[in-house]
C-alpha cells in the first residue's frame, strides 16, 4: 500500500493536464477580449465609411 501511495503522489500527469487547461482558458479569455475590441473598432470604421458615402 505504501508503494502505491508513493507512486500516486509522485505522478504529475494530472497536474500537467490542469496546467494546460488553465493556460488554454487564459489564452481563450485573452482572444475573446481582443476580438471583442477589434470587432467594435471594425464596426465603427464601417459606420464612418457608410456615413461618408453619398446617399
Amino acid at each position: 500500500m505504501t508503494a502505491f501511495m508513493n507512486k500516486f503522489f509522485a505522478c504529475e500527469r494530472g497536474a500537467t493536464a490542469i496546467e494546460y487547461a488553465l493556460l488554454s482558458a487564459l489564452i481563450a479569455v485573452g482572444l475573446i477580449t481582443a476580438l471583442g475590441t477589434v470587432s467594435t473598432r471594425i464596426k465603427g470604421t464601417y459606420a464612418k465609411i457608410a456615413n461618408a458615402l453619398p446617399q
